[in-house]
């Protein structure tokens, strides 16, 4: 039945939201952008967005940290985020008292891992790890089949890496206001600007320093990852990723970290296992519209 009816998915970001209708075969009919301003500004904006496309079922996915499992008290809500005029935000509630349709909540990053694995490139597997490089450094991970929620929802752009005594940010320093030595702090844009006077991942595309740089902070975390999660592909999405080398070069770090340790068909085409997104940014939509799908049909 989802095929025929019209579905919405909105990708709530720290610096815009992205509305969209489509189907569930992945069509995508319509969308609308507005700036993430205040809560009530916001998600008003997005809710008259909706009001008047007939959508049968929404699809959310939202920045974090934010509260993912339907048996806490504070589903739906953004939790501690340095945006701070949206901790606490009950923006699944807020969106329910506007429309009465079934409603899918996820954070950002795993429906975005969702919508590779129902129409992107890695379509077909069940085990899966999608990460975002940009404002910040985001993870969606899918374990057989089941994108991981447990107290919470993967934070894995907050692991701890080991400092590269070549990098210029001083000790103690990092694009991150919680960690110096994260993952996020190291490799995503505040901490890229920190260095190079402002500059953006894009500008220094050519900068082989940098660029070793940011892809061996992103190698050490990919190896973490992999031995953590054993996914049998690895999708890096956002701007970083989008407009530098970087992913090339952490497919060589991670060659070079794991040092042989893991005999796996993936291992021997880290070209094919470590990709960049294959949706032309659409990933976060497509996986809403699949979010709206499985709440209607359930």
């Amino acid at each position: 039945m989802s095929d025929q009816v019209l579905l919405g998915s909105l990708e709530a970001g720290g610096t815009k939201m992205v509305c969209a209708t489509g189907y569930a075969d992945g069509t995508i009919v319509e969308r609308g952008r507005f700036d993430t301003t205040t809560p009530e500004e916001t998600v008003r904006a997005c809710a008259e967005w909706f009001a008047d496309r007939g959508i049968k079922a929404l699809g959310v996915g939202a920045f974090g940290p934010t509260a993912v499992d339907p048996a806490s008290p504070r589903f739906g809500q953004i939790l501690t985020t340095p945006k701070l005029a949206w901790r606490d935000f009950d923006l699944l509630g807020t969106l329910k008292s506007s429309f009465d349709i079934p409603m899918g909540y996820d954070t950002d990053v795993n429906i975005a891992c969702l919508g590779e694995v129902t129409f992107g490139c890695a379509k077909g597997l069940e085990d899966v790890l999608y990460l975002t490089i940009g404002t910040g450094v985001g993870a969606g991970v899918m374990v057989g089949g089941k994108l991981i929620h447990g107290m919470l929802h993967p934070e894995a752009g907050h692991i701890l890496l080991t400092r590269d005594p070549r990098d210029p940010m001083p000790e103690g320093e990092s694009g991150c206001p919680f960690h110096a030595n994260c993952l996020e702090g190291l490799v995503a844009g505040p901490g890229v600007a920190k260095r190079w006077g402002g500059k953006s991942a894009g500008e220094l595309a050519d900068d082989d320093f940098a660029m070793d740089l940011l892809g061996g902070y992103l190698g050490q975390a990919l190896m973490d990852f992999i031995l953590c999660y054993a996914p049998k592909k690895v999708i890096i999405g956002g701007g970083v990723a989008d407009h530098t080398p970087i992913v090339q070069v952490a497919r060589k770090k991670v060659a070079e970290y794991l040092n042989g340790y893991l005999v796996t068909p993936e291992m021997d085409d880290l070209d094919s296992y470590i990709v960049n997104n294959s949706l032309e940014g659409n990933q976060g939509i497509l996986g809403g519209l699949e979010l709206a799908r499985r709440a209607l049909e359930e």
